[in-house]
């Protein structure tokens, strides 16, 4: 049972911090800007297929603050997608986002003193904000019903108090859910629901010599930059086996990456198109991770012109995709070009969309 000097210790350890939070010392709350703590931090999303099942993903990797103007941005990596399942996370990189040309979303906002003036008496309040997130080169306006919760005089949680809604059409991501779909066999809904519990810290200011005391049974981390943060690149950042990948690994890697699509060549020609080097640098770093295996690297052509043809199109394009690799660190032994022409049709050759499906580079094991 605790004594009275004890109950009395606490209660003014509690007053202390109330104080302390409800007489600021920054005349400008965002003084001198604040730094997203990302280990104290979470955002997700939810995905519903063939109707009525649910799945909820999230992200690893994010950074982000708020500047003394009250400009607040979060830079999300994309390729740290996180839905629990290794190759289901691949599609998501390779079909869906397509990292390896778009490896990040932002999200950014304008914070004004009067939106936060009369948070360290309320302690938390809920608010209307206007954002904007730029993904796959497109910005789109948006806005969010947050939670805005101080939790001491240099930390504040921003929580979604209801999910963001977002529209797969609005960021040019209808032909990636269609890439999904066919990958794994499902339908899924054109939209996704995001929930998000962002912590941010104060920074220190100059002169500052001790830490603020906080709200009581609540330890505030150490800010471990300023909101100036170097993003990671994605290969620091994508969820995955480090080091050699498995043969379970590397075969449904192969398969994925048959599917992305994102191989370029001119028409009537073998020569790769500079918009092909993203994905096919992401490749080469795929099959070096597969050390023990031999990789067929497949050219195939739709039914325009004669079979002869497009059978000899086929085989330049297969070598031409492995001498970029070869120059890209992986040992041309290690791959074998081969041109299946216009014999292997995953579409009808009706319509212009199912032709240039048809016109791809595939990767197997070799046989």
């Amino acid at each position: 049972m605790r004594t009275l000097p004890t109950l009395r210790a606490g209660l003014a350890a509690v007053s202390l911090a109330l104080a302390t939070s409800l007489s600021p010392a920054h005349a400008n709350p965002f003084e001198p800007g604040w730094v997203l703590e990302a280990e104290a931090s979470a955002l997700r999303f939810t995905s519903v297929k063939n109707g009525s099942v649910t799945e909820t993903s999230s992200f690893a990797t994010y950074t982000g603050g708020i500047e003394p103007n009250g400009l607040a941005k979060v830079n999300i990596l994309l390729d740290s997608v996180d839905t629990k399942v290794d190759l289901r996370n691949v599609r998501m990189r390779f079909l869906f986002f397509e990292t390896f040309k778009f490896p990040e979303a932002t999200v950014t906002l304008t914070l004004t003193e009067d939106m936060v003036a009369d948070l360290p008496e309320k302690r938390r309040k809920i608010m209307v904000l206007p954002f904007d997130l730029t993904m796959r080169g497109i910005t789109n306006s948006h806005e969010a019903e947050v939670a805005v919760t101080l939790l001491g005089e240099n930390m504040v949680s921003v929580s979604s108090a209801t999910p963001v809604t977002l529209k797969t059409a609005d960021y040019d991501l209808e032909v990636g859910r269609g890439k999904l779909e066919e990958a794994a066999g499902v339908s899924i809904v054109p939209q996704t629901t995001v929930n998000f519990d962002f912590v941010f810290m104060r920074l220190p200011s100059e002169g500052d010599t001790a830490p603020v005391a906080s709200a009581p049974q609540i330890e505030e981390p150490q800010p471990t930059s300023s909101f100036v943060v170097a993003t990671p690149q994605p290969t620091q950042v994508a969820l995955e086996t480090s080091g050699d990948f498995s043969l379970e690994e590397c075969v449904g890697r192969f398969e994925i990456l048959s599917r992305t699509g994102n191989i370029y060549f001119n028409t009537a020609s073998a020569r790769l198109r500079d918009e092909s080097r993203a994905v096919l640098d992401s490749i080469a770093d795929i099959i070096s991770r597969c050390p023990d295996l031999k990789v067929e690297v497949s050219g195939h052509t739709d039914s325009d012109g004669s079979d002869a043809n497009n059978q000899i199109l086929s085989e330049r394009r297969a070598a031409s995709v492995v001498d970029f690799l070869a120059q890209a660190g992986v040992p041309s032994e290690r791959m074998i070009p081969v041109g299946y022409g216009e014999a292997q049709p995953i579409a009808p050759n009706d319509s212009a969309a199912n032709k240039q499906r048809n016109r791809r580079i595939e990767f197997a094991l070799a046989q």
